[in-house]
C-alpha cells in the first residue's frame, strides 16, 4: 500500500474512539473498585487495557487492507463464521444464560460479536453486486437467507439480542442498497406476524428462553415489589442516573456504584456508572462522542468512491448507533434489557474488538478516497 494513503487517515474518528475507550477503561476501575472479588480473581481493567491495545493494532491493520479485499472473501467469510457458530453451539460454554463463548486458557472469545462484522461485509458485497435489482423479490429473499443463515446460529446459542442486532443491520443495508421503504415496511409487518404466530413454538422449543420473556414482561408490566431480577437492576440503574445529578457524585465516590447496589456496573450499566459518578455532563459526553463517531461514519459512506464502501460505512454506524441506543435505552427504562453493550464502554474484550475492526473498514474506505472535511 501506498504510503501516501494514510495522509487521508481520519483522525477525528481515532480520536474519538480512542477517547470512549478510555472513558470506559476509568469508569471500569471505578467500578470494580469496591468488589473484592473481581479485583482480585478477575482483573477486567488490565485484560480491558490489553484487548484495547490489541484492537487499536488491528484497526490500523485493517485501515491499511484495501477494503474491496474483503469483498472477494465473502464466501470464505460467511462459511467460516457459520462454522465457528455451529462449532460453538455443539462445544462452547453459556455464561450468564444469555451469549456463549469459546473458553481458552488466556480469554474467552464471543464468535457472535465478529458475526456483526461479517454480515456487514457479507451483505454489503452482495447488495452492491445487485445494486439495481432490489425491487425484485428474489434477490431480497436470498439475502434474507443468506443473513438468517448466520442469525439462526446465533439464536440458538441462545442470544436474542445480537440476533436483532443482525436482522437490524441486514434491513439498514437492504434500505441503503435501493429497497423502497414501503417494501421493507411490508417484509417488517410479515416478520412481525410471523413472529406472533410461531411464538407458542418458538418458546417450546427453547429458542426463546424463560429469562428473555421474563425481561419482556418486567418491562411491559413490572413487579414494583421486586427485590431482585430485572425489575430491581433497572431500578438501580435509574436511582444511579438520577442521583448523580448535574456533575455527579464523584469519581470513585458513588454511593450506588461502591456499594454495588448497581448490579453489572462494569458491562450493561456502564452508562449509569458514569451519570452517578461524573453527572449528566458526563453522560452527555459519552452520548456526543458516540454520536460523532456514527457522524464520522456516515459521512465516509457519503464519500466512498464506490457502492461496497458505502454500504460498508453505512452497516458499521448502523452497528454503533443501534447498540448504543438500546443501552443506553436500557439504563433509561425505555425498553426492555437486552445486554447489549455500549460500543468502546462497556466491558467485553471480543466486543471491543470487533468494534475496532468496524472502525479500521471505515478507515480504509476514508483513506482510498479522500480526506474528510469538518
Amino acid at each position: 500500500m501506498r504510503g501516501g494513503f494514510w495522509r487521508h487517515f481520519d483522525f477525528w474518528l481515532l480520536g474519538a474512539v480512542i477517547i470512549l475507550v478510555i472513558i470506559g477503561i476509568t469508569m471500569i476501575r471505578s467500578a470494580i473498585a469496591g468488589n473484592f472479588e473481581l479485583t482480585t480473581t478477575t482483573p477486567l481493567v488490565n485484560r480491558q487495557i490489553i484487548f484495547a491495545v490489541i484492537g487499536l493494532v488491528v484497526l490500523l491493520v485493517t485501515a491499511s487492507i484495501d477494503y474491496r479485499t474483503w469483498a472477494s472473501t465473502s464466501r470464505l467469510l460467511y462459511i467460516g463464521i457459520i462454522t465457528a457458530l455451529v462449532a460453538l453451539n455443539i462445544i462452547g460454554g453459556a455464561l450468564f444464560g444469555s451469549a456463549r463463548w469459546f473458553q481458552t486458557a488466556l480469554v474467552n472469545i464471543q464468535p457472535s460479536e465478529f458475526a456483526k462484522i461479517v454480515m456487514i461485509l457479507v451483505m454489503s458485497n452482495y447488495f452492491a453486486n445487485h445494486l439495481h435489482e432490489m425491487d425484485n423479490p428474489r434477490y431480497t429473499i436470498q439475502s434474507f437467507l443468506m443473513m438468517m443463515g448466520i442469525t439462526v446460529w446465533v439464536l440458538l446459542q441462545p442470544n436474542l439480542s445480537t440476533s436483532i442486532v443482525l436482522v437490524m443491520l441486514w434491513a439498514v443495508l437492504l434500505w441503503m442498497a435501493g429497497l423502497p421503504l414501503k417494501h421493507l415496511a411490508v417484509y417488517g409487518v410479515s416478520g412481525i406476524l410471523a413472529i406472533a404466530i410461531t411464538f407458542p413454538t418458538l418458546v417450546e422449543l427453547k429458542i426463546i428462553q424463560d429469562y428473555q420473556l421474563k425481561r419482556i414482561l418486567n418491562f411491559v408490566a413490572p413487579d414494583e415489589n421486586a427485590r431482585y431480577g430485572e425489575i430491581y437492576n433497572i431500578q438501580q440503574a435509574l436511582i444511579s442516573i438520577g442521583s448523580g445529578g448535574l456533575f455527579g457524585e464523584g469519581y470513585g465516590h458513588g454511593s450506588q456504584v461502591q456499594l454495588r447496589f448497581l448490579k453489572v456496573r462494569w458491562s450493561d450499566f456502564i452508562f449509569s456508572t458514569t451519570a452517578h459518578e461524573l453527572g449528566f455532563i458526563g453522560a452527555v459526553i459519552i452520548i456526543l462522542l458516540v454520536a460523532f463517531v456514527v457522524f464520522r461514519c456516515l459521512w465516509a459512506a457519503r464519500n466512498a468512491r464506490d457502492a461496497y464502501g458505502s454500504l460498508v460505512c453505512y452497516g458499521v454506524a448502523t452497528l454503533i448507533a443501534f447498540q448504543a441506543f438500546v443501552n443506553i435505552g436500557v439504563n433509561l427504562k425505555l425498553m426492555p434489557a437486552t445486554g447489549l453493550t455500549l460500543p468502546f464502554v462497556s466491558y467485553g474484550g471480543s466486543s471491543l474488538v470487533a468494534n475496532l475492526i468496524a472502525i479500521g473498514l471505515v478507515e480504509s474506505v476514508v483513506m482510498r478516497h479522500k480526506a474528510l472535511e469538518l
